[in-house]
């Protein structure tokens, strides 16, 4: 039941890669290599930006809101659109067009994570005797992950791969590119908001 259960959360957070590969025609044009290589310079990325944390970052002993921390969190995010940006133009690829490009490094960087933040959490905890729901929905975050991957990917491939993009479009593209690429910072400061929230709709309550 166990090795059953690990199968299923491991299907559920690397099978859409496959089958998105298999599903569109980045299988038919052969974009392995260009998946690969976007995978490697994730990982490159992921490095750095540990490296960055680990340097600039201070502990916190509590959960409040610094701006500064997250500001430098914001800023060392930024890495992972400077990697993308080195996947998206300076990598060789094979010759595809702009939109199997993108395509294909969106894929590369998402399976990459995967594989970097999933596997090894799967490995250790979803082997065990008691069944949660955790490894479920980290399979699930996966999935939400490729799909954002793949946005950020598109929006990279608009910003600089494409040359005739509309004069109108542009600060709406960049706007997008910062958003995702502030995500984290803006979750974590929604989260810390609704616990708040929480905590002082508890105490009039009480």
């Amino acid at each position: 039941m166990t090795v059953f259960h690990f199968f299923n959360c491991a299907i559920l957070t690397f099978g859409p890669h496959a089958v998105y590969y298999s599903a569109t025609p980045l299988s038919e044009y052969d974009t392995i290599g260009t998946s690969a290589k976007a995978a490697a310079v994730y990982l490159g990325t992921a490095l750095v930006k540990l490296v960055c944390l680990a340097t600039f970052l201070k502990e916190s002993e509590n959960d409040n809101f610094d701006p500064y921390q997250e500001l430098l969190k914001v800023l060392i995010n930024f890495i992972d659109v400077a990697g993308l940006y080195f996947a998206l133009t300076q990598l060789t690829h094979r010759n595809i067009s702009q939109n199997h490009k993108f395509q294909a490094v969106g894929l590369g960087w998402a399976f990459a994570d995967s594989v970097l933040h999933r596997l090894a959490p799967l490995w250790v905890g979803a082997r065990g005797l008691e069944f949660t729901w955790e490894y479920i929905f980290q399979g699930l975050e996966a999935n939400a992950n490729l799909v954002l991957n793949l946005s950020l990917a598109a929006l990279g491939s608009l910003m600089w791969l494409r040359k005739n993009k509309p004069r109108t479009l542009i600060p709406i593209i960049y706007a997008c590119a910062g958003v995702l690429a502030t995500m984290p910072s803006i979750t974590r400061f929604y989260s810390l908001l609704m616990v708040i929230l929480v905590e002082n709709i508890i105490i009039v309550w009480e």
